[in-house]
């Protein structure tokens, strides 16, 4: 069933407030989970998901407060009506009083069976799977994310994929199918749905979406690591038409061919080679780049690294991603715990729990690996950050700042 229904029009002036409420309890509750400069909203109701959960927890709430209620001016008219000063007559027993017992289990039944049909209902409405639905695999590992397509087959070879920000389509249900490449990992991203378990061998697909075009804040929701807290990812969300473009770009995406004797061309080479003197591994070897020989797979995928806004699965965005890289790719452990990159500056770093000695690269050649990965953008009409607006956000640097 599609849950992107309209408003209740009787409850308009409701449906606006609580999820105001709503919002400011998420707000709360996730501080430890938010971006700096980007809040994290449940009671976003441009998602049909939250939609169906909010009208469901609308009942809920309301019969917890006239529970609430009941009992409480029974107990207070108990209290008074009994009080000892006003008897001086032992309390009479009723003990086989079959009307109160009865009344006792079966107003709770009652209730119990009207909120498990409500369930029922909304988990009948969220968990199939429609057949007019965009399909996006997820892969998480510590402590990144790959956003794969699986129905966009890329013209260099393979699908279209991309590291840490996944675009989806705005008013169109987008089924998410998510595995793990190593521990239990959490997907949530509360402004466009709910969330779930990530689990090493296992395939869980379940829907998400949004009315609202904007890009949205992701977290890992589930204690994964050093970097647990590190792991965050975007959601941008396109229109229909802006969408298709994104994915007829990527689909026909080559990375560019440097130009010889730039510091491009000389980033590439070090990109796809290392440097066998000094031990500094290649790339390529654990990234991906549509288009290139670059085909792996133990770390996100860089194909669009120029047009991405953030850097080491959203630690950083905007400008300061820019100043940042730097330093990532000389010594990624330092400036992100737990990080399994290899070092570049000679340090020593860990890959299950094993010692490995870094290669070397002069600050000169990690420059031109820089200017390498920044030179791999999709085309200005393709950039999905171009004009996004960032949802939620408190002082953000302005919406289409890349790297």
């Amino acid at each position: 069933m599609n849950t992107n229904h309209h408003q209740r029009p009787g409850h308009s002036r409701f449906s606006r407030a609580l999820p105001l409420a709503l919002t400011a309890l998420g707000a709360t509750l996730l501080t430890g989970c938010q971006q700096a400069n980007q809040t994290l909203s449940i009671g976003d109701m441009s998602s049909g998901y939250n939609r169906e959960i909010f009208w469901m927890s609308v009942w809920a709430i309301a019969l917890s407060i006239i529970i609430f209620i009941g009992v409480s001016y029974a107990l207070f008219y108990t209290v008074n009506k009994f009080r000892e000063d006003k008897h001086d007559a032992p309390p009479a027993q009723f003990h086989g009083n079959n009307r109160l017992e009865v009344i006792l289990v079966v107003v709770p039944v009652i209730i119990v069976v009207f909120l498990s049909v409500l369930t029922v209902r909304s988990m009948a409405r969220l968990n199939p799977t429609p057949q007019n639905v965009v399909n996006i695999d997820i892969l998480s590992r510590q402590f990144w994310w790959n956003f794969a397509y699986p129905e966009a087959p890329a013209a260099a070879g393979g699908v279209v994929t991309n590291g840490n920000e996944i675009i989806i389509p705005t008013r169109q249900q987008v089924a998410l199918t998510i595995t793990s490449g190593d521990v239990i990992h959490g997907f949530w991203a509360p402004n466009i749905g709910g969330q779930r378990h990530a689990l090493p061998g296992t395939r869980r697909t379940w829907q998400v979406d949004t009315d609202r075009p904007g890009a949205y804040q992701g977290n890992c929701s589930q204690l994964c690591g050093a970097s647990h807290a590190n792991m965050r990812y975007k959601v941008v969300a396109l229109e229909p038409e802006r969408y298709n473009t994104f994915i007829t770009a990527a689909r026909a995406y080559r990375a560019p061919e440097p130009a010889p004797s730039s510091a491009e061309a000389r980033g590439y080479t070090l990109f796809m080679q290392g440097k066998t003197s000094t031990g500094a591994l290649s790339c390529a070897a654990c990234h991906r780049v549509q288009g290139t020989p670059a085909a792996g797979a133990a770390g996100p995928d860089l194909s669009f690294f120029g047009t991405r806004r953030t850097l080491g699965a959203g630690m950083w965005e905007g400008e300061r991603a820019r100043e940042m890289l730097h330093e990532w790719i000389k010594h990624s452990p330092l400036v992100k715990p737990g990080s399994l990159m290899p070092t570049y500056d000679g340090s020593e770093y860990r890959v299950n729990g094993k010692v490995q000695k870094g290669g070397v690269l002069t600050d000169a050649e990690i420059d031109d690996v820089s200017a390498y990965l920044r030179s791999l953008k999709l085309p200005e009409e393709a950039d999905y950050w171009q004009g996004t607006p960032v949802i939620g956000a408190q002082g953000a640097s302005a919406p289409g700042e890349s790297q």
